[in-house]
């Protein structure tokens, strides 16, 4: 029951309680008041009739004595006067009993009435000569008395719906302060921390809104403290400590963006072949030194070329690679020329002719991401055989399959639910140690029977617009497996881009979720961070419109990199997982820690569940554990 409801319920009672009390005293005083006035009355008029039929009463049957009895009698305000003589013989008897029609009866045996009666004694010279005796009628007083009852009653029931209306209009000012606090509460609960600028005028409500002002002010610099924090360390791991570039796995971070985008580009695989000798000849300063120098060329050809986008990085030791995006073979060929020169240049200064080699190869978006690496590092074992500081640039062949093939390919998969749907990457719950989440796994055969890339067939339904009905029939196969196996865990299902945004995907769905209500809490929708940090007010929407329909969703690959981290405060997300190299070997490093430790206090704070995936060491699941990470894959 709401506050105003007990409000007017409390105060209501408490008016009746005291109106009943009042009304009772107020009848009972009337009644008290009119019995007392009916009885002064009847002495009143007994003595003075009394008096004036004194002289007469010498001749009982004088008719004086009736026509002056009659005179009194006939004003209509008494029940009966009577005259007796000495001996008690009624001389003469006059009696009304009349009644108001409009005094109900359940009112007089409600309120009963005493009948006032007096008597007067007369005298005829010094003896009694008889008694005259007055009764008042009731009638009168009870009329009297029902009519002030009415006035009452309906003056003080206009009272009351005039203090009812001024009460409601009283709550309604005073509560809508209330109201706006609980709304204010609600939406610090999903990380949005607004304050309340009209305060309330009600002394201790416009306490607690200061004090929710004050407390929002204060979770807000918090939560944003540790964005900062969060981000500050995730920038931290993602960079070398040495040279300042970024980490493999920013590479292959931005190689899915690459590969979603289909646009051109070209991987450099650069390695620092004179680095054993160096360190041999060389201290660990100089050494240090010298990495930075060549990190520095790196760098600087970053920015050589407006039109393009480069970027650096250092995988582990003496092995670089830029990633070249927007780039045709020509601009690829000047850079891989123009960081030969810049490695001889290096090596004159540390008296070494050949420092590095550089392969370059071209990226095809529908091949798996690990060819190109491996199209790279042959690109730069050719460069080793042409000379000092030399390039080779590997350009792009052509494809296994034409377009042309893929395409009737992926058609006809889909079309015919010719694909199996797998489950794996069982995640623990580290807090029970029962299945917490499976990942739905996609797997396709050509018509040779070998299982295709599922990374470059996704790549190619994407492209020709027929990743929607894939997604479908997955999450189809999903709710048939969960009903038919009948189990408990969740499952989670990876959505495209495509498939989000899709207004024909989200009313399938729809329908689908409302005929299988009772599995609908255990899909778990899976989107990529980094999909996600693209288009915020498209998945926002997406999310709010999948957790309407009590199933979830999950941010999968969570680094700062991939996601800012104020993103996460405004998507709300039923689950994070983070990065897979966040995870692992946690439990030797602090920075990771640090991280995990800031990710969970704001899953904490926004109500958001912390995943970690791949985990390989015992020692690192028990880190996690001990941290108070939900549950995590291997």
């Amino acid at each position: 029951m709401s506050l105003s409801k007990q409000l007017l319920i409390l105060i209501s009672a408490l008016f009746l309680i005291i109106f009943s009390v009042n009304f009772v005293l107020s009848v009972n005083n009337i009644r008290s008041y009119l019995e007392g006035e009916s009885q002064i009355h009847a002495q009143d008029t007994a003595t003075s009739l009394g008096l004036s039929l004194s002289p007469y009463m010498v001749d009982t049957q004088d008719p004086v004595l009736e026509t002056m009895m009659k005179a009194i009698f006939d004003r209509g305000y008494y029940k009966e006067i009577k005259l007796v003589d000495v001996t008690g013989q009624s001389l003469v008897t006059l009696r009304n009993d009349k009644t108001f029609a409009s005094v109900p009866q359940w009112f007089i045996d409600f309120v009963p009435m005493q009948t006032a009666r007096a008597d007067s004694e007369i005298s005829s010279g010094w003896s009694i000569s008889g008694t005259i005796s007055v009764t008042i009628n009731p009638g009168y007083a009870y009329f009297k008395l029902y009519e002030q009852v009415k006035t009452s009653f309906y003056y003080s029931l206009m009272v009351f719906a005039a203090s009812i209306v001024l009460l409601l209009l009283v709550l309604q000012i005073t509560l809508s302060s209330l109201k706006r606090i609980g709304v204010m509460a609600e939406t610090i609960s999903t990380g949005h921390f607004d304050m309340i600028k009209r305060l309330p005028w009600t002394t201790e409500v416009r306490k607690v809104a200061l004090s929710m002002n004050v407390m929002s002010k204060k979770l807000e610099r918090v939560i944003q403290n540790l964005n900062k924090k969060l981000e500050n360390i995730g920038k931290k791991l993602q960079l070398d400590e040495l040279t300042g570039l970024s980490k493999k796995s920013s590479f292959e971070l931005r190689l899915k963006e690459v590969q979603s985008s289909h646009e051109e580009a070209f991987v450099f695989m650069i390695k620092i072949d004179a680095l054993t000798s160096l360190v041999k000849e060389l201290g660990p300063d100089t050494i240090d030194q010298f990495i930075k120098d060549f990190a520095e060329i790196l760098k600087s050809k970053t920015s050589v070329d407006s039109s393009v986008d480069i970027d650096a990085y250092r995988f582990f030791g003496s092995e670089f690679v830029l990633l070249m995006r927007g780039a045709t073979v020509d601009q690829s060929e000047r850079l891989a020329r123009s960081l030969s020169t810049s490695f001889t240049e290096l090596g004159e200064q540390y008296n070494k002719k050949d420092i590095a080699h550089i392969g370059v190869a071209a990226f095809d978006p529908f091949s798996p991401k690990n060819n190109i690496l491996l199209a790279a590092n042959e690109a730069y074992e050719q460069a080793q055989l042409i000379g000092a500081n030399s390039y080779y640039l590997r350009k792009g062949k052509d494809r296994a399959k034409d377009m042309a093939e893929w395409k009737e390919l992926v058609f006809d998969i889909v079309d015919n639910d010719d694909f199996k749907v797998s489950y794996v990457s069982t995640t623990e719950n580290l807090q029970t140690a029962d299945v917490l989440m499976q990942d739905a796994f996609s797997e396709a055969l050509d018509k040779n029977g070998d299982v295709l890339s599922i990374g470059t067939f996704v790549s190619i339904a994407e492209k020709f617009v027929k990743i929607v009905d894939l997604d479908k029939g997955v999450v189809s196969r999903v709710i048939d497996h969960i009903k038919e196996s009948n189990i408990s865990n969740q499952i989670a299902i990876n959505l495209s881009s495509r498939t989000v945004k899709s207004s024909d995907f989200r009313g399938w769905l729809t329908v689908l979720l409302n005929q299988n209500q009772t599995v609908a809490g255990q899909l778990v929708f899976s989107l990529s961070a980094y999909a996600v940090n693209k288009e915020i007010g498209v998945y926002k929407e997406f999310i709010h419109f999948i957790r309407k329909h009590n199933a979830k969703v999950l941010i999968k690959r969570f680094e700062t990199q991939s996601m800012l981290p104020q993103a996460v405060k405004e998507l709300k997300p039923d689950y994070i997982r983070l990065a897979r190299d966040l995870g692992n070997g946690i439990a030797q490093d602090v920075e990771k820690r640090e991280f995990v430790k800031t990710m969970l206090e704001i899953g904490e704070l926004l109500d958001i569940q912390v995943l970690a995936e791949n985990i390989q060491a015992d020692e690192d699941i028990a880190c996690l554990t001990k941290m108070g990470v939900l549950g995590a894959s291997r």
